[in-house]
């Protein structure tokens, strides 16, 4: 379902967020790794060399070598696997199969003479017949092709990346996870002819919808894919080779060489090289197409125009995978219907070679290329050394660009690790809207004191926030993507080290389990914080007991005038909060952390309550009580609510203020008891809080 944006509000919260914290000495150093293929002059390996034997040049000055490294590997075949162990498992075993790839620290050799190679299945791009092939040429690698000194990973994309299975050398492990692919998974995602191109297929519809920006976009995707893949492995300093199965990766234009450029980038700096295999074979293209499809629409087959289309789409999708195998050290594969060659291909070019590790003499990060020597110091050596020639360095926040910044949140939102730079906390709430739709408000929190200020034009914050919610199955939900700049005076600027911002957004969602991921980007030093959880929005139609929403608790009522900073309000997304009540909106407590000093405000609504025979009016009868263990600290007077919201039928909202400077301070359990009496039904809700004396909270 459509996910749909409330507002956006940043505001200085008056809730102390606790004591400063110690001071923190970092010192940056970055590590370069160059792998070095050494051949004499008759090609064959040397793998008598030592550190003393090479000098490492970065831009002409001579670097001191930290990591050195012989990863000597055989080219000796295993014996074929017995034929009675080639069997097809279970779709069900693909799903418990832990989906990560393993690493150490940066810099740490993982495996010690191994070649490791990875089978990336770009499902999205192959025919169901396409995809046979691939699926039996790897495991005729597997089965017969395989070396002692092989590590092999199989990565495969639909709609999403995933690891089939981590580096192994186990057979038949590999088999497993090859053979349980799903036949056709991810080949509607094939790209097909764009409307207007006479070599599509005549459907016989009078209008077809021209697919030009969805190629554009499912091309960034393939792509995208391969690039985190590759970021996935970049901590591994061993050389890595990509055996990439697709049927080509069609281009629009120039639209795509940006996320091209991407990805080999990244493929460059951690050590792989990719190897596409074109999963179509040897191919005869027929004027029209084959039997498999309609006849082509237009007059094209008639002129010859049709076939030259469909020769030069298909030579561009050819020649993306050139580039990805030319811009990286690899090879392309292509018209050989043996596909196996070229895994073996990938196998042949990693031969023994040295790790090679420094940490650079400059600290600049600048994101520069820097050009890279390694010599053998033996001068009248006859050796050939093979390496890669340079890398760009590291940049810090100060330099991004603009599309520098956008795609390292888009990074840090696809890393399987969290990034935790900035602390930030999250609530969830549900309110149902109408059968089958909940409004689900997100509220976020970060402290003032790791939020840096600039100076420019007065004291100023700058935030970027993006979120992505998925459902069980992995489905995007619902996105948000939102920057806002939050102006404060002097007297706020200088008390944000006790202070908090506060962001909020909405979406609406049906019933279901769903996981949200949401991070929050400070834009003076670059520090990000993430925070993801799961949550379930319950269906609230058709059961026995009382029906009601998530219990909220808060400090404040805001105006929506009242924001620091945000971004434009849209009046229907307003409309839609159940926390906007003529012109204010209610601002959860997400740390649940108040003062005595002031007022906590609760908000419930009850849905579709027992109405009485005469006047088909409802009655609900709350309280409202507060217990410290199994001590009753207070209890509210019964209040009664018999008048559903106007805009809502059938939605009673029920509503306590309760000033808290005659509680003591401590940890307490708040109880909402909601009595249907005409419907004879009753519900508890329950929530706790922590209660601070305001002068130490002030002190703190």
């Amino acid at each position: 379902m459509q996910a749909r944006q409330l507002s956006t509000t940043a505001l200085c919260a008056l809730i102390a967020f606790g004591q400063q914290a110690d001071p923190v000495f970092k010192s940056t150093t970055q590590l370069v790794v160059v792998d070095v293929f050494a051949r004499d002059k008759s090609g064959k390996d040397l793998t008598n060399l030592t550190k003393a034997d090479f000098t490492v040049l970065e831009e002409g000055k001579p670097q001191q070598i930290q990591i050195f490294e012989l990863q000597k590997l055989e080219s000796r075949l295993l014996p074929p696997v017995p034929k009675q162990l080639q069997t097809r498992p279970a779709d069900k075993a693909r799903e418990a199969r832990p989906q990560t790839i393993v690493t150490r620290p940066a810099g740490e050799i993982q495996y010690r003479d191994k070649r490791l190679m990875v089978l990336f299945f770009d499902l999205s791009s192959m025919q169901p017949p396409e995809q046979i092939r691939a699926e039996k040429a790897a495991l005729k690698f597997i089965d017969e092709q395989m070396t002692p000194s092989d590590m092999v990973a199989v990565m495969s994309f639909a709609s999403k990346l995933r690891v089939e299975t981590d580096f192994t050398a186990d057979r038949e492990k590999l088999a497993e996870a090859v053979k349980s692919f799903r036949l056709g998974e991810g080949s509607a995602l094939a790209e097909e002819a764009s409307a207007g191109d006479d070599t599509g297929e005549d459907t016989g519809a009078a209008f077809e919808a021209d697919e030009s920006e969805f190629n554009i976009f499912n091309t960034d995707r393939k792509l995208g894919a391969l690039e985190s893949a590759a970021k996935m492995l970049a901590a591994m300093p061993e050389k890595k080779a990509l055996v990439y199965f697709s049927s080509g990766v069609g281009k629009t234009g120039t639209e795509n060489q940006s996320q091209l450029r991407s990805t080999v980038n990244a493929a460059v700096r951690a050590n792989i090289s990719f190897y596409p295999v074109d999963a179509r074979g040897l191919t005869a293209m027929i004027p029209g197409g084959d039997a498999s499809k309609g006849a082509t629409k237009g007059s094209g087959l008639f002129s010859g125009q049709s076939q030259r289309r469909q020769r030069d789409r298909f030579a561009d999708q050819q020649e993306t995978l050139a580039s990805l195998a030319e811009d990286t050290g690899g090879k392309v594969f292509l018209d050989n219907n043996d596909l196996s060659l070229g895994i073996v291909q990938a196998q042949a070019d990693i031969r023994s070679y040295y790790i090679v590790g420094y940490y650079s003499t400059n600290p600049a990060a600048d994101g520069r290329y820097r050009r890279i020597q390694v010599r053998l110091n033996d001068k009248q050596s006859q050796a050939k050394l093979d390496y890669r020639g340079g890398y760009f360095a590291s940049k810090s926040f100060s330099k991004f660009t603009g599309s520098d910044k956008e795609q390292q949140l888009e990074e840090a939102l696809a890393l399987g690790d969290p990034v935790t730079d900035l602390t930030i906390a999250l609530e969830v709430n549900h309110f149902r809207l109408s059968k089958g739709r909940y409004f689900v408000p997100i509220a976020v929190k970060i402290p003032g004191g790791e939020v840096a200020l600039s100076k420019k034009g007065g004291d100023s914050a700058e935030i970027d926030f993006i979120g992505q919610i998925r459902d069980s199955k992995g489905r995007l939900a619902g996105t948000v993507r939102d920057a806002i700049k939050v102006k404060l005076n002097a007297e706020t600027a200088a008390q944000l080290e006790k202070r908090n911002f506060q962001y909020d957004t909405g979406f609406t969602l049906e019933p279901g389990k769903y996981g949200i991921k949401f991070l929050a980007r400070e834009n003076q030093n670059g520090k990000i914080g993430t925070f993801e959880t799961k949550f379930t929005v319950p269906e609230l139609s058709g059961q026995t007991e009382l029906l009601a929403s998530s219990i909220v608790l808060a400090s404040q009522r805001e105006s929506l005038t009242a924001a620091a900073g945000g971004a434009e309000m849209k009046k229907k997304w307003l409309a839609a909060s159940p926390l906007v009540d003529e012109g204010r909106k209610l601002m959860p407590s997400i740390t649940r952390v108040f003062r005595k000093d002031q007022t906590l405000f609760v908000y419930l609504e009850v849905y579709d309550p027992g109405l009485d025979d005469g006047a088909k009016t409802p009655s609900l009868r709350t309280t409202l009580a507060f217990y410290r263990g199994r001590a009753k600290a207070f209890e509210s007077e019964p209040a009664a609510v018999t008048e559903a919201l106007s805009k809502r039928p059938g939605v009673l909202p029920v509503r306590f203020e309760v000033p808290l400077a005659g509680l003591n301070p401590g940890s307490y359990t708040c109880q909402l008891n909601v009595i249907d009496e005409v419907g004879r039904r009753f519900k508890f809700l329950r929530s706790s809080f922590v209660l601070l004396d305001a002068r130490k909270a002030e002190a703190n």
